[in-house]
This record gives structure tokens, sequence and C-alpha cells, in this order.
């Protein structure tokens, strides 16, 4: 059974900054397609950011670019997501998803393993 754990999450102001981690247990995230997904109040799931199992390749939305990066860790068994210049428009759970297969994706269904989400909540 795979267990992705997130943590990270919380209050902050406006133009400020968080790292979220995504960590496993029961598998390893070597070798897997990572991604990021948030869902906002009363508002449908969304892609965030997704990197591919070396790291090498990434993909964000249009709505983060430039302000959100994803990263493995040096170990590849840690997926971060650093969040700055936050607006409250970010505020949302944000949940880290693993994906079996070949290449990555800004598509939900296509992921096979998700954690529980840690809430990001941006006051203005």
């Amino acid at each position: 059974q795979v267990q992705l754990i997130e943590s990270g999450g919380g209050l902050v102001q406006a133009g400020g900054s968080l790292r979220l981690s995504c960590t496993a247990s029961g598998r390893t995230l070597i070798g897997n397609n990572m991604g990021w997904f948030r869902q906002a109040p009363g508002k449908e799931g969304e892609f965030v950011a997704a990197v591919d199992w070396r790291g090498a390749f990434t993909s964000y939305a249009d709505s983060v670019k430039g302000r959100f990066t994803v990263s493995r860790g040096n170990a590849k068994n840690t997926l971060y997501l650093q969040m700055n210049s936050l607006n409250p428009e970010d505020t949302a759970v944000y949940y880290c998803a693993l994906r079996r297969t070949l290449g990555i994706s800004t598509v939900a269904t296509q992921y096979d393993y998700w954690g529980q989400g840690t809430q990001v909540t941006v006051s203005s």
C-alpha cells in the first residue's frame, strides 16, 4: 500500500513563501513521475506542477508559472513545491500525486496514488 504524505502547509500573508514536501511510505518516489494539484473551497481541483522521474522536465500551470518551483530532493525520494509570491487565490488544499507510467502529465486521472493533502491559506 502506497501512502504519500504532504507537509509544509500553513497560513502565510500575501507575498510570502512556503515550501511543501511530499514523501512516501510503502513505495519509493524514485523512478516515478510526480505532480502537485490543488483544490480551493467550492472549486474544481486543478493541476499545479509536475516533474519527471529524473527531475529533468517540469510543467506548470500558467497561474503559478514563475512563482512556484517543483523539484526532487537529492536522493529523489522527496518531492518539493517551493511557492513564492503567494496570493489569496493560491489558498487551497495541495496534493501530491504519483504516476507510474512514462511521462509527466497535467491530468489528475493519469496519476495512480494521492496524498491526503496539506492546507495552504494565504491572507490578504
